[in-house]
């Protein structure tokens, strides 16, 4: 046996037993820490869609309120997950504000064709 094919068999498993002692766990945590970020959004995001909803419906009314009742709900969650009051109160306000200026200002997520998609309906129009 040539001592070079040794030396590229000693190499081989050594460099899986590295790759297994560390880069295994640090994947392990960066999954584990990119699920908790994950988990947390969908949970403010969860919670701002139902409140908003939810607002909406027992309001009977399709306003920029419903997005501040949302808004202050979902920025609850924030501070329940840093167990912090002062967090919990600066969050709500922070996401009530955004989806204030977001309602007031009319921006929307779709593209426009022909037709204005705005949080709620300016103007009575039974052309539609």
């Amino acid at each position: 046996m040539d001592p070079g094919d040794r030396r590229d068999e000693y190499d081989s498993i050594f460099f899986r037993t590295v790759e297994r002692n560390v880069a295994l766990p640090g994947l392990k945590k960066t999954l584990r820490v990119m699920g908790d970020y994950g988990l947390t959004y969908a949970a403010v995001a969860g919670v701002f869609a139902f409140t908003d909803a939810s607002a909406e419906k027992i309001r009977g009314k399709k306003d920029m309120w419903n997005s501040v009742i949302g808004g202050l709900a979902a920025g609850s969650v924030m501070g329940i997950r840093a167990r912090n009051l002062r967090v919990g109160l600066a969050a709500s306000g922070a996401c009530a504000a955004v989806a204030a200026i977001v309602d007031v200002s009319g921006q929307t997520t779709r593209t426009p064709i022909g037709r204005e998609y705005l949080p709620y309906p300016t103007r009575s129009s039974s052309t539609d």
